[in-house]
């Protein structure tokens, strides 16, 4: 039987693109950059990427993506956002940078560097519903944690009692980077939902 390969976009602004493309592609899927709202269009499915969210956000704004962004997500199109990209899905940041903005759709709060600074960057091995094979290496570099979730969202992953990735509909978002660990069944998972949602 033939797979299906999706094709999905990472937003190519700043962050850890290349390693998100890798990951994809590894999973199974078409991978795109996505910089302009054309581009955005002909994608099934889009990444977040780590980085700086706001710097994420303000790109995003100057190059017309901000409201594509928000009427995709909106409309229903499988987004999965990591670290920063976290923060772009959260309808309300916690401690917001001025003029720093959101793409929204996860009925959350998250709070920004939660963990900590640069220095204070960490690994831990995190169980994960819906990734089966034992629980993935999370790298947290600079992570946001969720401060509170609304009902229709839902933690699919913990760390010291805190939520740390949360799933709501055809939306992903881990605090965690799993594309800098080499282990892409978060990714896998994605692809299955761009898949089952696309």
């Amino acid at each position: 039987m033939h797979v299906i390969s999706p094709v999905i976009g990472v937003l190519a602004l700043q962050g850890d693109v290349r390693e998100h493309l890798a990951a994809l592609t590894a999973a199974g899927a078409e991978a795109r950059q996505v910089r302009r709202p054309a581009e955005l269009a002909a994608v099934s499915g889009l990444v977040i990427p780590g980085g700086e969210s706001t710097t994420i956000s303000k790109l995003a704004d100057a190059f017309g993506l901000l409201e594509p962004l928000r009427e995709r997500v909106r409309a229903g199109m499988p987004t999965y956002g990591s670290c920063a990209g976290m923060i772009m899905l959260a309808d309300k940041i916690l401690d917001p940078r001025s003029g720093q903005e959101t793409v929204g759709g996860i009925d959350m709060i998250v709070r920004r560097n939660a963990f900590g600074r640069q220095n204070e960057s960490f690994e831990a091995a995190i169980e994960v519903t819906g990734v089966s094979g034992g629980p993935v290496d999370g790298v947290f570099i600079r992570a946001p944690w969720v401060e509170s979730l609304g009902a229709a969202a839902r933690p699919i992953a913990t760390f010291e009692g805190r939520t740390v990735a949360v799933r709501q509909g055809n939306l992903l978002a881990t605090a965690f980077h799993p594309e800098l660990t080499g282990d892409h069944r978060v990714h896998a998972l994605f692809a299955d939902m761009v898949r089952a949602g696309g």
